[in-house]
């Protein structure tokens, strides 16, 4: 499968050839999360046409990159173990697009995918080593997240649901937050201004816990 040809013979042309499409490496992106069906992959990607992410999906299936499997009496896509090595690739372009990340627009999201592949992407794992185990439940826009730290492990699920939260003394830390999560990450906003300007609202647990998730989750804009 070739949906684009550059007329020239090297590796990045060809990885460009296979994923360079509009779209394609956000489909990618949120594959990395897990297995989705298509109605998952639509709803994570609102403004995606139909047509183009079927034809995406064909594209990717055609270059080993993914692969259409039944599962529990529906069809889910899922990477390929080949597909499964565009991760670092991607976490390294998501760190080198977050240096030139503004202020979101207003008919900007954040998805509960696209959040796992930031944290993903911010995680520390020599200074989490370092940090005590934390459990943090967060609510980002649309994203309702339970985040695991454990030494240099992060684990990240989406939609934790009522027995994972707070309720059940889960969570260490539970806080919402706006898209001025990423001037956390980032550095630009320190997690005690955060609280006191309202950008974070801490809704269980000790506030200076938000001082360790910027720790552990740091990327230099």
């Amino acid at each position: 499968m070739v949906a684009r040809d550059y007329g020239q013979y090297d590796g990045i042309t060809r990885g460009l050839e296979l994923v360079g499409e509009r779209w394609a490496l956000l489909i990618v992106r949120d594959l990395l999360v897990g297995p989705r069906r298509y109605g998952e992959l639509a709803a994570g990607l609102p403004r995606i046409p139909s047509n183009i992410l079927a034809t995406r999906l064909k594209e990717l299936q055609e270059a080993g990159v993914i692969r259409r499997l039944p599962r529990s009496r529906v069809i889910v896509y899922e990477l390929t173990e080949y597909g499964r090595e565009l991760e670092p690739v991607v976490l390294a372009l998501g760190a080198w697009g977050f240096k030139a990340m503004a202020d979101p627009r207003e008919e900007q999201i954040v998805t509960p995918d696209a959040m796992t592949i930031s944290l993903r992407t911010a995680f520390r794992p020599l200074v989490a080593a370092d940090l005590p185990p934390t459990v943090y439940a967060a609510r980002v826009g649309l994203a309702e997240l339970l985040i695991r730290v454990d030494a240099a492990g992060l684990d990240v699920q989406r939609d934790p649901g009522p027995d994972s939260g707070t309720e059940s003394g889960v969570a260490d830390l539970a806080f919402v937050a706006g898209p001025d999560i990423h001037r956390i990450i980032s550095g630009a906003l320190a997690p005690d201004r955060a609280i006191a300007s309202g950008a974070v609202e801490v809704l269980h647990g000790p506030a200076d816990l938000l001082e360790r998730f910027a720790r552990t989750f740091h990327l230099a804009a």
